[in-house]
């Protein structure tokens, strides 16, 4: 049961993920990072196996998956992975879609990777830019007219996405929610069409309605639920100067059972002996998703557009030549500069065809989170 009381066997720090002597920091957590606990110091590195299986994890460069919309304007986003609560998928349309989209089955998350353009809902329009976050809610009726090609992963939930309840920090941090983008009413011009489709995204199939006039009809609304963009530039990361903060602290948006956070450039842990790198996990009751930004790990460029998964239960974290050579540069970085957009799911991820399929990528020891 959890306690107050921590117990301590053995050879171990004295403070939490600090001053660890040429042991390995191995976190055994419950429910994330704020449920039950254990850390186990090792002598080796609990990254240094080879794994075969379904619980292997992929590594995939989302610039070499060519989703059908990526050549067809009539196509639609790739999956990517799923389970019980979410879809996450790939966009790579660079026309205007012929048709409206519908997701009747949950709320829609979508990051810009790369790529400008705005969304046509029914609340208004909704001009994107690379960084931002575009939410669409249930049922919403929306199109895609892109600028230029887009690059954009879209997490879908189940269950709707809310905004974490504000902690001790208040409801302007990590982020003030005054600072997202939202649209105003518009009523769209006809465009000569006989009819408009309306696609309704259900379960991973299709079904197709169709209007004798343009569906984003709306003269107005009010309300609490709405279409909006937010760019990670306005994310506040909050940052300790003594220990290293898990990644829970960076949470942005979550689900019933979807978690979705931002790794944003800080300034570095100072104080002496304080581990800078995220130590090794398991993360036992989730998968990890690390979708890669761009950015860099103390000089080592993050390769961009890099989808990683990482199973419960599986060991996972930069392995020990990095973090070592983070201990030799302390006097040194001041700054890590990494953008990660990561998604935790309570129940398993089951990697699409697609994705299994994908050439798989060697990911730099540096940037492995």
């Amino acid at each position: 049961m959890e306690s107050f009381i921590q117990l301590r066997k053995g050879t171990t720090p004295r403070r939490i993920h600090r001053d660890l002597n040429g042991l390995k920091d191995d976190e055994m957590g419950r429910y994330g990072f704020t449920g039950r606990t254990a850390h186990l110091y090792r002598r080796n590195d609990p990254t240094a196996f080879r794994a075969e299986g379904p619980l292997s994890g992929v590594d995939v460069q989302t610039s070499d998956l060519r989703p059908t919309d990526h050549g067809d304007p009539a196509g639609e986003p790739m999956l990517l992975f799923s389970n019980a609560d979410c879809r996450i998928s790939l966009s790579r349309r660079a026309e205007a879609a012929p048709f409206h989209t519908r997701n009747v089955d949950g709320d829609e998350l979508l990051f810009v990777h790369e790529g400008t353009g705005e969304f046509e809902t029914e609340f208004g329009r909704l001009p994107y830019r690379p960084g931002d976050y575009v939410y669409i809610p249930k049922s919403t009726t929306y199109r895609q007219v892109p600028a230029e090609r887009s690059h954009i992963l879209l997490i879908e939930a189940t269950e709707e996405f809310r905004v974490p309840e504000a902690g001790a920090l208040g409801r302007f941090f990590p982020y003030d929610p005054s600072l997202v983008t939202v649209p105003e009413a518009e009523v769209f011009a006809e465009d000569g069409r006989e009819e408009y489709e309306v696609r309704l995204r259900h379960s991973g199939e299709h079904t197709s309605l169709f209007y004798g006039f343009n569906p984003l009809d709306v003269e107005g609304w009010k309300g609490d639920n709405f279409a909006f963009t937010f760019n990670i530039d306005d994310y506040d990361v909050i940052v300790s100067d003594t220990v290293h903060l898990p990644p829970t602290v960076h949470l942005f948006m979550q689900a019933t059972g979807v978690y979705v956070m931002n790794f944003l450039p800080r300034p570095v842990e100072g104080a002496p002996g304080a581990e800078r790198i995220p130590w090794y996990h398991r993360n036992v009751d989730f998968d990890e998703i690390a979708f890669y930004h761009g950015g860099n790990v103390f000089g080592v460029p993050m390769p961009p557009a890099l989808i990683s998964h990482a199973p419960q239960g599986v060991h996972h974290g930069i392995p020990e030549r990095a973090r070592e050579r983070a201990r030799r540069r302390f006097d040194v970085d001041e700054q890590v500069e990494w953008k990660v957009i990561a998604v935790d799911t309570r129940h398993r991820l089951t990697p699409s065809p697609e994705m299994l399929a994908a050439v798989q990528v060697e990911v730099p020891e540096e940037v492995q989170v």
